[in-house]
This record gives C-alpha cells, sequence and structure tokens, in this order.
C-alpha cells in the first residue's frame, strides 16, 4: 500500500470523522444568529436550527442555553430523518399583545416520531393583556387566543421538565397524539387567569401525564372527545378547576373517551375535583372505563362530580336532556375535606342514566357554616364498598324507597 494511498485514506477517515462528530454536535441556536438579550426574536435562528437538525441522517438536539430570549412564534414540523430532541434551558418570551400571534399557537409542534422537548426552561406566555379581552363568558363565538403549546401527531415522544408560565389560553393542547408521556412539569397562571387549561388532550392515545406541578385558571387536566388510554398520575392541582372529563357532547361528531385513570393525584383549593361533564344537548357521545383512585382533596369545593347538565354562563337549553352515554365509572379511596357542603354530585342524563358507577371509600369532611355535608344523585344507581362518608345518594335512595 503506498503512502500517498495512506495518507488519502487517513484524511478521508479525519474528514468522515468531523463529518460525524459535527451531525451529534448539539445545535445551539446562538450559533444560528440567537441572541439571549431578552428583546430580540429568535423565531428566525430556531427554525433555521431546526432544518438542520430535520434533515440530518441522525439523531439531533437543539439548545436553547440559559438567558431570556424574544420568540414571535414558532411551528416546528416534520416529518424528519431522524429522531430529535429540544432542550431549553432559558426562558422563552412571548408577545403581550395576542394579535402579533398570527393563525395558530404561540409554539406549534408537529408530525414527528420519537421528539423529545426537554430541559428546565421556561416558556412564558405574558398573557395578561390576552385575559383582559377574553370575552368567552359573554360570547360563544369569542375571538380564539393562542395556546402556548399545540402538540399535533406525535407518536412515541417525551415532555419533560420545562414549566409553561402565563399562557394566553390553554398552556397545552394536545391533538391526534400517540404514545406520548408528560413528565415533571410546572404549569403555572393565576386563578382569575380564564381558559387557561393546562393540558387539554384530545383525540389521543396512550398520553401518560405524571409528576407535574399544575395550577391554572380552568382545569389542570382536561380530556375531550376521542381521548383513549390516558394516565393521570402523582400530578399536584391547583388553582383551577381539577381533572375534568369533558366537556362532552356540544360538538357534532364527537368520539368516545374510553380508558382513562387517575390515580394518587392532590387537588389544593380548586373549584371541582374530579368531574366528568357533558352539555345538555341532542348531540351523541360516550365516555366509558374511567377510574379515579387514590385522590386527595384539600379544600375543593365540589370533590366529586359526574355533571350531565353542564352549562356554563347559560350558552345551552337544560331542557334537552344530555345524549352522553356515561358507564364504568369508579371512584375509590378518595378523602380530605370540601369547601362546600355539597361534596358529591352524581347528576346524570334522564336519556341516558350512568351505568356501572362504583364508588369505593370515601371519606370527606367539610368545616363550613352551611350546614351539613350533603349529596346530589340522579339518574344513576352506584354499587357502594368501604367507607361512605357522607353516605353517597342517601337522600335519593331514601325517596325512592319511600
Amino acid at each position: 500500500m503506498s503512502t500517498t494511498f495512506c495518507i488519502t485514506l487517513f484524511s478521508s477517515w479525519l474528514l468522515l470523522a468531523s463529518i460525524v462528530g459535527a451531525q451529534s454536535r448539539p445545535l445551539d441556536v446562538r450559533s444560528f444568529g440567537a441572541k439571549g438579550d431578552g428583546v430580540s426574536d429568535i423565531s428566525q435562528a430556531l427554525l433555521s436550527a431546526w432544518k438542520a437538525a430535520c434533515n440530518s441522517p441522525k439523531p439531533s438536539t437543539i439548545v436553547i442555553p440559559r438567558g431570556t430570549f424574544g420568540l414571535l412564534q414558532a411551528t416546528l414540523e416534520g416529518p424528519c430523518k431522524a429522531p430529535i430532541e429540544l432542550q431549553v434551558q432559558g426562558t422563552l418570551k412571548a408577545p403581550q399583545n395576542p394579535n402579533l400571534i398570527k393563525d395558530g399557537e404561540w409554539v406549534t409542534i408537529q408530525y414527528l416520531d420519537h421528539f423529545t422537548l426537554s430541559g428546565s426552561g421556561t416558556f412564558d406566555g405574558q398573557g395578561a393583556r390576552a385575559w383582559a379581552q377574553n370575552d368567552c363568558a359573554k360570547a360563544s363565538d369569542c375571538s380564539k387566543l393562542p395556546n402556548n403549546f399545540s402538540f399535533n401527531f406525535l407518536n412515541n415522544s417525551i415532555i419533560s421538565g420545562i414549566a409553561s408560565l402565563n399562557s394566553k389560553l390553554f398552556h397545552m393542547n394536545i391533538l391526534g397524539c400517540n404514545n406520548v408521556t408528560l413528565s415533571r412539569l410546572t404549569i403555572t397562571a393565576p386563578g382569575t387567569s380564564l381558559n387557561t387549561d393546562g393540558i387539554h388532550v384530545g383525540r389521543s392515545s396512550g398520553v401518560n401525564i405524571t409528576d407535574s406541578t399544575i395550577g391554572t385558571g380552568d382545569d389542570c387536566v382536561s380530556l375531550g372527545d376521542g381521548s383513549k388510554q390516558v394516565s393521570i398520575t402523582n400530578v399536584v392541582c391547583g388553582p383551577g378547576h381539577g381533572i375534568s372529563i369533558g366537556s362532552l357532547g356540544r360538538y357534532k361528531n364527537e368520539e368516545p373517551v374510553v380508558g382513562v385513570f387517575v390515580r394518587n393525584c392532590t387537588l389544593i383549593n380548586t373549584l371541582t375535583g374530579v368531574r366528568v361533564k357533558s352539555w345538555p344537548s341532542a348531540t351523541t357521545g360516550a365516555a366509558t372505563d374511567v377510574h379515579f383512585d387514590d385522590i386527595t382533596m384539600r379544600n375543593v369545593t365540589s370533590p366529586i362530580v359526574i355533571d350531565q347538565e353542564y352549562c356554563p354562563n347559560n350558552q345551552c337549553t337544560l331542557g334537552a336532556p344530555s345524549r352522553v352515554k356515561i358507564s364504568k365509572v369508579s371512584f375509590n379511596n378518595i378523602r380530605g375535606t370540601s369547601a362546600s357542603a355539597l361534596a358529591v354530585k352524581l347528576v346524570c342524563s334522564k336519556t341516558f342514566p350512568c351505568e356501572g358507577v362504583e364508588i369505593g371509600d370515601i371519606d370527606l369532611a367539610y368545616h363550613g357554616s352551611l350546614g351539613n355535608i350533603t349529596t346530589n344523585c340522579a339518574n344513576v344507581q352506584p354499587t357502594f364498598m368501604g367507607r361512605q362518608n357522607p353516605p353517597i345518594c342517601a337522600k335519593n335512595n331514601a325517596a325512592q324507597s319511600s
């Protein structure tokens, strides 16, 4: 073998090694022009880094380092050639004016397989100005405000460690996803912020939400139609409206909710605790195989709820019973304190009464001045196991037997 050939081969090896090394090196957005001065918009730098990662045949990591970065809007989408991790250590700030975010959400991530969003960074939606102009409580055709995140059609992906602060609307909207885990999240907005659901899941399967702290002005976690095989564990919720299935039955062609498991969660100073809710309407739907286990309530206004007369701000007609079928629902080992005398409300549909409702080991106390702790049940005949404090549906059962 000639010396020249050996030198050429070695040079080629060095070139190949440098290329491989360059592909595996994290892509820092500052290398693409981002400035962490708290003002400059890094949208284009982030998109450029994303394109480089998406076109790489090897797994890539994009890094947003410590510092404060302005971000007008970002849409990061695939399909990509290999898995991508977006690692955020700094703080990203949205524009305060919601009108500057056009045609969508603040951050949209979609059409990806094996995507990871990680780090200890914060996505600050700066939502106070948007909350002041939110008129959805008065008008059903209110203007759409942007969510902090929209995760659409992700498969086998992980969202972990980050914080979402003061979103203008929902913090995280999960749509059309499969096998996605959200863990160790911190989601924060004032209890007075309108419609700032922490995590909303719709038409997705295999979603796992765990080890997170969520405090908002609406549901900490809400599951819309088509949510299937969803697990919610070790979540601390408060302030907010609790952990909710629904609302269902408002729109046509809704898909069933099947297989929801809420375990070992704590709700503190929330409006409701664990809840299934549907609109009174002619629209059909279903929720089945739903289980709430090992839940702690601390000063929760309505700890346990099935409400098939859900009609916020009088936007519906209560005279039309809900046509959403609720079945195979269990409430087990739920304890703590209620902030109201009515601790348990199970009000089901006259047209489709709830079936297969199981209640076991309930221990709730009320220490207020509005009378004794009570429950209210309609169009449901639960089965009971273990302790019932207060006696669930006792008044209704007495009325039926007299």
